[in-house]
Order: structure tokens, then C-alpha cells, then sequence
């Protein structure tokens, strides 16, 4: 008897596997946060005999090298991976028995990178699950251009061979279990359902029912934009991460606050973005924790910056603490809970901005009034449409471009709310007099608001 427990890393959007037998296991790809880990092991009873890396990551810092440390494990890195520490290096048809009847068996399928490997569980000699990190994916691959970009093209055509490779080498019934592609920018786009078998992709894959000519060019012209703070992750990996530290931060005070914002750092508020539109303290970001935090707030902080973290409640801190080592922000610089008017030093006043509906801003309109309409949505997202005359920069680049965007009351949207608050959030911060639009983009069109066709310029 076998198993395979998932684990959703959802603020990244990955997941992680542990999978054995009745005595030993192997954990796949694990977060750098190992404690979910060692207890879901724990409430199998199972030890941990593998650690093992598809290949080195660039969306998250892993917890691989740590989880073998503690655990006394073999750690598996494929052996074209370039590291700074003892590993088991893995090669192309190279097995490990798992446990009794279990073997755990490597297959290169470069493409996402050039040494990634894929790992398939066999029992008695048949293959009950394929571990594909970045390989093949739930109705898609891993994309090919985080690794240097004068190899994408050849990467792209290596995905294509992989998926090939593993779907000649496996049964249809065999579950496709992947590191990426429910939500990760390492995905080249987002899974296409919660689960899969070879089978199933055989049949709406691209990467194996197109030629791979068609499959490249598709791929390529598809690409999304890469998050700032990957050109740190596989440094980080290939050097060995160093054990987390998720002791609580130092208590921050208001007058302590106001220093930190007066140094230039970065106070982060963690609030819902109601809550942080009603009243915030001046000057600082408000991303959602319940949110992607780790994807955005890494993406847009200047490396290395120093953050305060403000919320609610102590758990909400350490949610985020855990959510932000994920992705090597180790050590909030102190942080600040409960009531927001204790943030604020006496005699000071909370700031605030207003929140609206595409509908808001169609009657705005409508009486002739002059604002600025900031779309901060990818350019991916944007060539499917966007409202006549707006302002187009992406969030991403947003903390660079504040200059760019023009005078008069900004409006500004996202798909759905959440960049469109932290948008307004570095807007206010900056000065701006700003609204919020807290709407999803289908709701542009039934408010009337005239979307340029996708073919038209803007």
C-alpha cells in the first residue's frame, strides 16, 4: 500500500508531496516553512527517508536541504544542478527504494530548467504517481525563460521532448503531480482544473498534441512577466538556505512607526482592503494578507528593505512571517497589532480613501468629470480589453512610475480589488488623491464603460 498527501502552498501557488508506504516516505519539493511536513509524516508514521528537488526553484526558497537535516534523510538534487552543499546527486534512470515495495525512479525532463528531473513512484514494478515539478503540468508546462533568456527557445523545445517523454513512458491512469501551476509565474499558464492524469494530458496538453514548432511559438508569445525577486530564489537555493527564524518580531510603537516611514522603510499594513481604506497610517502599503503577500510584496519591495508589518491580531503577523520566509524576507523589522489608532501618534488623525464600482466611475463619467483611470493589470491581462482612455501600468512597475501617472483624482482597477489596493495604497502614500476601485473587470462592461477591442491600440 502506498500514499500521497498534498500539500497547498497557496499563497505561492504550489504545492509540495509527501508519499510512501507504511514505515518510510519521500517529501517532493518542500516549502522552506518544513513543520507541515514533519507533521503530516507524524500523522502518517511514517519517517522520512527522501528529500527530493525536481530542480532548483525560482519562485520560492526551499526547505529541502533543512527537512534532510533535521530529518536525517537523503537529500536528492538532480546533478546538473549547480550547489554549494552535500547533496545525492540524480541522474537519469537512477532508483531509490522508498519502502518495501516501493521505488522511486528519475527521469530528466529538462525544460524548465536545463537539469530538471522528475521522479515516479513505482510499486512492485508499476508506476502509481509522476512527481513533475516543473515539467508537465495540470494542462500545461513550466515556462522556459526564468533561467537565462538566450536559452528559452531551447528550453521550450526540451519541455515539449519532456512531456513527451513521460507521457510515452507512463500508463494513462497515472496521476500527473505537479510543483506549479496554481498560481506560480513559473507556470507558463495556470493549471486547467485541480488534477490530472497522463492520460487526460495526452489528450489537451499542448505540449502533446502539437507539433513542436506550433507548441514553441504559442508558448514563447505567451509568456507572462517575471516577479523582481526570482533573480534572488535560485541563489538563494543553490547556496543553502539557512533554517528559518519565525520568533515573533520586535513590538513597534507609533512614535517607532513613524520612524521607520520617516527612514524610507516599509511599513505593510496586513488588514482587509476595507478595513485599510477607512483609515491607515500615512505613508504605509497595504497588502492583504489573506492575499498573494508573498507573490507581490517580494515582487515589489526593494530588496533587502527593511518591513514593518501591521495587523489585527499576533496570528496575522506570524501568518505572514511564515507566508514571507517562503520567499527569503526573513525577519520583519518589528510590527504593530490591534486597534489602528494606536499606530498613530498623538494629535495625528488616521488617513483614508474612498473604494467604488466600475458603475462608480460610468457615472462619473457620465457627468463629464475629468479623472485618471490606472490600470495596473498585466500586459497579458490588458490585451484582452481595458477601458477607453485609461492609464496602463502594471502593478509591478508601479513604485518606479509613480511620476508617470497624471494629475487629477486616480482612479485606479485591477481584475479584481487586490492590486488595485495596493496600488492605491503606494498612490496615497505618495501624496496622490486616489479611489479604489474594489470591482471585477466584467463588471467594466455592464456598467457601460467602453472597452477598446483587444486588436485596437491604446
Amino acid at each position: 500500500m502506498f500514499f500521497v498527501d498534498t500539500l497547498e502552498i497557496e499563497g505561492l501557488g504550489n504545492r509540495s508531496y509527501l508519499a510512501g508506504g507504511m514505515r518510510a516516505a519521500l517529501a517532493v519539493d518542500p516549502p522552506r516553512d518544513i513543520e507541515q511536513v514533519i507533521a503530516a509524516a507524524a500523522r502518517r508514521g511514517v519517517r522520512i527517508a527522501f528529500v527530493a528537488e525536481t530542480h532548483l526553484h525560482n519562485d520560492y526558497v526551499t526547505g529541502g536541504l533543512e527537512l534532510a537535516r533535521v530529518t536525517g534523510a537523503r537529500y536528492l538534487v538532480p546533478a546538473g544542478a549547480s550547489v554549494a552543499f552535500a547533496r545525492t546527486p540524480v541522474a537519469d534512470g537512477d532508483t531509490f527504494p522508498v519502502d518495501e515495495h516501493l521505488v522511486l525512479q528519475a527521469i530528466a525532463t529538462p525544460g524548465h530548467t536545463p537539469h530538471h528531473t522528475s521522479y515516479v513512484l513505482e510499486e512492485d514494478g508499476r508506476a502509481v504517481a509522476a512527481f513533475t515539478g516543473g515539467s508537465l503540468l495540470i494542462g500545461t508546462v513550466g515556462r522556459p525563460d526564468l533561467v537565462e533568456p538566450r536559452l528559452t527557445e531551447q528550453l521550450a523545445r526540451a519541455q515539449h521532448a519532456s512531456a513527451r517523454r513521460l507521457a510515452e513512458r507512463l500508463d494513462d491512469e497515472v496521476p500527473v503531480l505537479p510543483t506549479h501551476g496554481f498560481g506560480s509565474f513559473c507556470s507558463s499558464a495556470q493549471a486547467e482544473g485541480d488534477a490530472t492524469t497522463i492520460g487526460r494530458e495526452r489528450r489537451t496538453n499542448d505540449a502533446l498534441t502539437r507539433d513542436v514548432d506550433t507548441f514553441v511559438t504559442e508558448m514563447l508569445a505567451s509568456l507572462d512577466d517575471v516577479p523582481a525577486y526570482y533573480a534572488h530564489m535560485g541563489p538563494a537555493n543553490a547556496a543553502g538556505p539557512a533554517p528559518v527564524d519565525l520568533t515573533p518580531p520586535a513590538p513597534a510603537d507609533a512614535e517607532q512607526i513613524a520612524a521607520r516611514l520617516a527612514a524610507g522603510e516599509w511599513v505593510v499594513d496586513l488588514r482587509s482592503r476595507i478595513a485599510f481604506a477607512q483609515g491607515h497610517v500615512a505613508g504605509s502599503f497595504n497588502f492583504e494578507g489573506e492575499g498573494k503577500l508573498a507573490t507581490y510584496l517580494a515582487w515589489l519591495i526593494p530588496w533587502g528593505k527593511p518591513v514593518t508589518l501591521l495587523a489585527g491580531t499576533p496570528e496575522q503577523v506570524a501568518a505572514a512571517q511564515r507566508e514571507l520566509v517562503r520567499v527569503g524576507i526573513d525577519r520583519p523589522a518589528a510590527a504593530a497589532t490591534g486597534d489602528p489608532a494606536g499606530w498613530v501618534r498623538a494629535g495625528e488623525e488616521l488617513a483614508s480613501f474612498p473604494r467604488a464600482r466600475f458603475a462608480d466611475l460610468a457615472a462619473v463619467r457620465a457627468r463629464g468629470e475629468q479623472v485618471v483611470v490606472l490600470d495596473v493589470r498585466r500586459d497579458a491581462e490588458r490585451a484582452g480589453g481595458f477601458v477607453d482612455g485609461s492609464v496602463h501600468i502594471p502593478i509591478h512597475e508601479l513604485p518606479g512610475r509613480i511620476g508617470d501617472v497624471p494629475d487629477g483624482v486616480v482612479w485606479v482597477h485591477c481584475a479584481g480589488g487586490m492590486r488595485a489596493a495596493i496600488a492605491a495604497s503606494l498612490l496615497d502614500a505618495a501624496g496622490r488623491e486616489v479611489v479604489a476601485v474594489d470591482d471585477g473587470f466584467d463588471a467594466a462592461t455592464a456598467a457601460g464603460l467602453t472597452l477598446t477591442p483587444p486588436d485596437s491600440t491604446d
